[in-house]
Parts: C-alpha cells; structure tokens; sequence
C-alpha cells in the first residue's frame, strides 16, 4: 500500500491515454485517413451519377467518335490486383521471417505500381480528349487523376518499405511498418476496382 502511494506521488503529468481500443495508433490513423479519402471519392462520384442519373441531357462516351480504352484499361486493373497479391506474398514472407520473400515482394509490388501509373499516364496522352472538353471528360480526368494521385502517393510509401527492407529492417517480431503501408495500397486498389467498373464498364 505504501509503495503503490509512492508509485502515485511520483507520477508526473497527464495519465496515460486510455489504450482500450484493439487498434493500435498507427493503424487506426490510417483507417480514419482512408474514411476520409473515401468521402473525396465520394463528391466526385456524386457528380458522375448526377450526370448519368440525374441530369437526363447528360451523355458519356463514346463522344464524338471518342471512346474510353476499356481493354487497356482492364489490363491495367489486372496489373494492380497483381500488386496485392505480391504485396501480400510480401506480408506474409516478413511474418514468417522470410526476408527474402519480404524484398522480393515489395520490389515486385513497387514495379507493378509503376506500370500502372505509367500505363495510365499513356492512355491521357492518347485518350482523344482533354478535361475541358465537356463534363463527361472532366469527370474522366478528375475520378482517374485522384486515384493517380493516390498511387504516387501509395508508391512513395512503398518506396520506403522497399528501401527499409533492403538496409535490414523489420522481422517477424517487428513488421508493422509493412502492415500499415499495405492497408493504403489495397485501399488504392480496391477503389481503381470501383472507378474502372464505373467509369470504363457501365
């Protein structure tokens, strides 16, 4: 009883934060960071539906003679599931102590992302149109660029898991700075899933 009024004389500063939730810091932030990237999503497809649903004068492609790459855009989208899938060969490689199965995945994880990004890169080159042309178009740009933007930030992320992992970083006690980082890239590849089949199929 003494010691334990010691311990509490000597306690200086606010009490410890309250750790009864089961997601740790890290994970959490980046969960609430992605429900907001889901509501940007959100406001753009909004105006998508309003112009296919909603506003009856609305048209979308074929425009002019002008028609969305569906084929380029579908090999594209097999391209990026592929990186979950390496970067969940990568994953499970660190947590079983498998350092070269971690490097190799990540290195194939990056290089698959950066075809994508290049790839989509090509296809605005090529596309026909430009974001000014008509609402449809600008709608194309902006739903495609966001998520271009979320994968070069996605890629960043990876960069650094990647590099981290070749100086000796991480093992199977120790790998929650590979966790993290894979949530934001199945979240980027989840939501292409969704803009490929909204904007390319429907």
């Amino acid at each position: 009883m003494e010691a334990a009024a010691i311990a509490h004389h000597d306690h200086h500063g606010p009490p410890p934060a309250n750790r009864s939730s089961r997601a740790d810091p890290q994970t959490l932030g980046m969960l609430l960071f992605i429900v907001s990237e889901i509501m940007v999503f959100g406001a753009f497809f909004t105006a998508y539906f309003f112009l296919r649903v909603v506003n009856e004068q609305g048209t979308w492609f074929p425009i002019n003679g002008v028609d969305l790459p569906v084929a380029v855009a579908g090999v594209n989208t097999a391209i990026l599931l592929s990186s979950s899938l390496t970067l969940h060969w990568a994953q499970t490689s660190i947590k079983n102590g498998n350092r070269f199965g971690l490097k190799a995945g990540m290195v194939a994880t990056f290089l698959l992302g950066l075809t994508f990004l290049f790839i989509q890169i090509n296809e605005y080159i090529h596309v026909g149109i430009a974001p000014q042309d008509n609402a449809s178009s600008t709608i194309f740009f902006s739903l495609t660029g966001l998520h271009g933007a979320h994968v070069t930030i996605g890629l960043l992320l990876l960069l650094i898991v990647t590099v981290r992992a070749f100086r000796g970083h991480f093992s199977a006690e120790s790998h929650h700075g590979v966790e993290v980082p894979g949530i934001y890239w199945h979240f980027v590849d989840i939501m292409w899933v969704i803009v490929y089949v909204t904007i390319y199929v429907l």
